[in-house]
């Protein structure tokens, strides 16, 4: 049974950091390429970051030089490190394979006040 729950967000000032994390079971994560969406209200979801099991990472535009992925293959998990926050980053962030799959988390909300 694939799982994907993710953790870590909360409310934080512009300027702020977080660290997101996502633990992933039931054979979705071993050698798959995995990513960080997030969904902000009334927009699309959308792919912000994604990193190869061997770790080569690409990121959005919007997020670049901020937001950092990482993941632990040992422990199928993996993180975002978000800095120098900002509003527009206000979302609910989830983990999944990219291409992404059926299967989505609860997600964790991240809200960056100004």
């Amino acid at each position: 049974q694939v799982q994907l729950v993710e953790s870590g967000g909360g409310l934080v000032q512009a300027g702020g950091s977080l660290r997101l994390s996502c633990a992933a079971s039931g054979n979705i994560f071993s050698m798959a390429v995995m990513g960080w969406y997030r969904q902000a209200p009334g927009k699309q979801r959308e792919l912000v970051a994604s990193i190869a099991s061997f770790g080569i990472a690409n990121y959005a535009d919007s997020v670049k030089g901020r937001f950092t992925i990482s993941r632990d293959n040992a422990k199928n998990t993996v993180y975002l490190q978000m800095n120098l926050l900002k509003p527009e980053d206000t979302a609910v962030y989830y983990c999944n394979r990219n291409p992404y799959t059926n299967y989505w988390g609860q997600g964790t909300q991240v809200t960056v006040s100004s």
